[in-house]
């Protein structure tokens, strides 16, 4: 799906460099999924924080024909961030389908609301870890590109900026144990809503990837809880949640079939 190629209309920037393996931030892997469901061919850089639009990733540049068919396009390719706003762009122009169409308005008040709960509690649940927790870890990979110095000023920067939302926000008004149980509470639901989808679709006689509204095609919150259980697994600056998640054998193996027909080129996690 992915490729160097030249040709390649679209460039998803990533933050890290590499190719073939998953990115630590979920929102990077939601977005690659969210294209690989739309069979959106796409090539992967690093980019640069100082150049993304809404300063962090992902991102993407793609040709400005491909969004604007009147003659109004730009001349040079449109820059665009935030994984959310670049889906609903993508629907909106008609480049790919939105899944959640045929959802009841019930069904898609609770994919919104599995998609905040990810997205707007657990992120930060797993930021904490990260960048208080295991700052050390997260610093040298994330900043991995700057030297040492560069690196050792940058990090401070960054850890004071995330203390402050997260204090703002309302994690770090919490305990370290605290901040797990809750943690773990989220993830412990996740798995049996995944228990009960792989159960009906194997009474269905379904092979492949199974959803988490237990119905037979994805829907937008499968692309962020791919993202957060892959994240989560290959992430080594996040340990506690790489343990809780490789507990859950329906949560892994939802994500393992996703992976086989999805990401057949990507390195799986160890």
């Amino acid at each position: 799906m992915t490729s160097t190629s030249d040709s390649t209309p679209l460039t998803l920037y990533r933050g890290l460099p590499g190719t073939g393996t998953y990115s630590w931030s979920p929102f990077v892997i939601k977005l690659e999924v969210r294209l690989r469901f739309a069979g959106i061919p796409y090539r992967v850089e690093a980019g640069s924080i100082r150049n993304a639009p809404r300063g962090k990733v992902p991102y993407i540049s793609i040709p400005a024909e491909t969004l604007y068919e009147d003659g109004s396009k730009p001349a040079s390719p449109v820059v665009m961030g935030d994984s959310t706003m670049i889906t609903k762009t993508f629907i909106e122009k008609g480049l790919t389908k939105d899944l959640n169409a045929n959802l009841s308005g019930s069904q898609k008040l609770q994919d919104m609301g599995l998609k905040a709960l990810l997205e707007d509690k657990l992120y930060w649940y797993n930021s904490y870890e990260k960048w208080v927790l295991n700052y050390y870890t997260m610093r040298d990979v994330v900043l991995a590109a700057f030297p040492w110095p560069v690196r050792v000023v940058i990090g401070l920067l960054a850890y004071s900026k995330v203390t402050r939302t997260l204090t703002g926000q309302g994690t770090m008004l919490f305990s370290t144990e605290e901040i797990g149980s809750l943690r773990g509470e989220i993830w412990e639901r996740i798995n049996g809503t995944l228990v009960e989808a792989r159960s009906r679709h194997g009474e269905r006689g379904g092979q492949g990837p199974f959803w988490v509204s237990g119905g037979e095609e994805p829907t937008e919150a499968d692309a962020t809880l791919f993202g957060f259980i892959v994240s989560g697994l290959v992430c080594y600056a996040a340990p506690n949640t790489q343990k809780v998640v490789r507990g859950y054998p329906a949560v892994v193996d939802y994500a393992r079939r996703i992976h086989d027909k999805y990401f057949p080129d990507y390195a799986l996690w160890a």
